[in-house]
């Protein structure tokens, strides 16, 4: 039981975390469009880190 509230954590987490990532970049690249190369890659790397953690942490809650 207190398995799937922990994972409905991780989800709602992971999301927030998303949004907020590609919002921030979104302003930066509004902000100084000669960067948009380096943003976009820092929030690709950001992202995916993210996601890894995420999904990590389903994987250790299911057991």
């Amino acid at each position: 039981m207190y398995n799937l509230i922990g994972a409905g954590l991780v989800v709602i987490g992971a999301g927030i975390g998303l949004g907020q990532i590609g919002g921030k970049a979104m302003e930066g690249i509004a902000r100084q469009p000669e960067a948009t190369g380096k943003i976009q890659t820092a929030m690709i790397i950001v992202a995916a880190l993210l996601e890894g953690l995420a999904f990590g942490a389903l994987i250790l809650g299911k057991g």
